[in-house]
């Protein structure tokens, strides 16, 4: 397997999907063949839980976790693996990330159960890089709002609920700071567009683009768990990803960076 695989995460209104085009831009300019693609979603059996999960019925948080996990399934098994199994870079509007964030943090379920879950859900494929982003929970639901969001059931959880999201979102960046980017979302989205492209080049180089140790073959790549493996032997190749549906915001520009890319903001970590 010779794909790379980059998720974006972060709490509402951060710009994740603004972004998540802007990268695929930028990475498509060194030649990478990308595929941008969402979650819950990104395949047709994941977009119809996804429209169940989005609609105003209330579940209980453990069904919410089910749901969440069922549509993360479909989405591997369909789309991220045979993706992945031919080359192909992936940058993925959430993962695995939002429910330890959002069902465990946010609902209060047992990190520990989520994790479980979701490792189960997708056979232990992780991405090469998460990209947070991270602004302040009332600036992100005022964005929201503003952009004509805001009126999903999750989007309209307390102040409280989605602090306790942020808060999650960073405990899991400072638990594992060489898998996570944080990056400050605050600021104007083609500013924040290049902090991304510079910082995930520069990790995606020292993650991903050295060459492997001697004997090395692609199933030992790090990340991808036997079950993983075992899945990606059966997945259906030719699967194809659904696409992601225009935003109402514009993708900023992505010119060649002028930064060199060892030279890292301070913002971007």
């Amino acid at each position: 397997m010779s794909g790379r695989f980059i998720s974006l995460e972060g709490g509402e209104g951060v710009g994740k999907s603004t972004q998540a085009k802007a990268l695929a831009v930028a990475l498509r300019e060194r030649g990478l063949d990308v595929v941008e693609t969402r979650e819950p979603g990104g395949s047709a059996g994941a977009e119809a839980i996804r429209s169940l999960l989005l609609h105003d019925h209330h579940w209980p948080p453990e069904a919410e976790a089910l749901l969440f996990a069922a549509a993360r399934a479909q989405l591997v098994a369909e789309a991220l693996t045979p993706r992945l199994d031919a080359g192909e870079t992936i940058v993925l509007d959430r993962f695995v990330d939002s429910s330890l964030a959002y069902q465990g943090a946010g609902r209060a379920l047992a990190m520990d159960d989520v994790r479980r879950l979701s490792r189960w859900a997708t056979g232990g494929l992780r991405p090469d890089l998460t990209v947070l982003l991270d602004v302040d929970p009332e600036l992100g639901l005022e964005r929201a709002r503003a952009a004509g969001h805001g009126r999903d059931r999750v989007e309209r959880e307390s102040l409280e609920f989605h602090q306790r999201v942020r808060d999650g979102f960073l405990a899991l960046a400072d638990a594992a700071p060489d898998h996570y980017l944080v990056v400050d979302a605050g600021g104007h989205p083609e500013t924040v567009a290049t902090l991304i492209r510079i910082a995930a080049a520069k990790r995606l180089a020292s993650r991903v683009g050295a060459p492997p140790p001697v004997g090395a073959t692609a199933a030992d790549r790090p990340g991808k768990s036997p079950r993983w493996r075992a899945r990606r032997a059966r997945s259906r190749h030719g699967a194809t990803v659904a696409p992601v549906p225009p935003t109402a915001t514009p993708v900023p520009p992505v010119g060649a960076a002028s930064t060199p890319a060892d030279e890292v903001p301070e913002n971007a970590r």
